[in-house]
């Protein structure tokens, strides 16, 4: 059973910094591209960012590129999101997702999810 588990989420102040991790199992966690999405308060889900199993290439969405980077560790199948400048904007609850294929920024690509863990950026 395929279980993605998030974690370092919290308050954090307009300026902060977070780290964000995903810690999988039940899967070849080397060969699966994993992103993350985040779901602000009356919004729609949306793609933050993705690290692609094969190239290891990382993509991320406009509003947080030069601000969040994507890290994975294949011997610990974890992967994390470093958050700096964080902003009211960036409150949302954040979710990893993994799929076996290359990637995507759309979330319907994805298989598998995680539960979410609350980031709130107090300004």
């Amino acid at each position: 059973q395929v279980q993605l588990v998030e974690s370092g989420g919290g308050l954090v102040q307009a300026g902060g910094s977070l780290r964000l991790s995903c810690s999988a199992s039940g899967l070849t966690f080397s060969s699966y591209t994993i992103a993350w999405f985040r779901r602000a308060p009356g919004k729609e889900r949306e793609f933050v960012g993705r690290i692609e199993w094969n190239s290891g290439n990382r993509y991320y969405s406009d509003s947080v590129k030069g601000r969040f980077t994507i890290s994975r560790d294949n011997a610990k199948n974890t992967v994390s999101l470093q958050m700096n400048s964080l902003n009211a904007e960036d409150t949302a609850v954040y979710y990893c997702t993994a799929d076996h294929r290359g990637g995507s920024y759309l979330d319907k690509y994805y298989t598998y999810w995680g539960q979410g863990t609350q980031v709130t950026v107090s300004s």
